[in-house]
């Protein structure tokens, strides 16, 4: 079994969605893809500390900044604000707030690390 294979059946399509082969659902369109991924990010429980830590760990607290890639004065690539050309940006800031929330509120940590 391939990484891409693990991590699809691992994180993308475990028991809440409907259960079919890794290779169907790579031939999807791309914009069902991504609408399968926002689901499954959208109804993610975090019901787990050790899990809400790894992801407040992963998920960056802002979208990191635009680089311009100089050389001699002259910009050689421009790099817009990743979160821009990230489809899956916003349910990934409220899956990180969720699972903030579920560390202050449920185990009364200091969440100011990750701030």
């Amino acid at each position: 079994m391939s990484v891409t294979d693990y991590t699809i059946r691992t994180f993308i399509l475990s028991s809440s969605c409907k259960p079919f082969s890794v290779s169907k659902w790579l031939k999807l369109p791309l914009s069902k893809m991504l609408q399968s991924i926002r689901t499954r990010l959208n109804h993610q429980e975090v019901s787990d500390r050790h899990f809400a830590h790894r992801l407040c760990r992963l998920i960056p607290a802002q979208c990191p900044f635009e680089r311009k890639i100089e050389f001699c004065g002259y910009v050689l690539l421009n790099i817009p604000p990743l979160c821009k050309i990230n489809p899956l940006y916003n349910e990934l800031m409220a899956l990180r707030f969720r699972a903030l929330c579920y560390l202050a509120d449920e185990w009364g940590e200091d969440i100011s690390q990750y701030c």
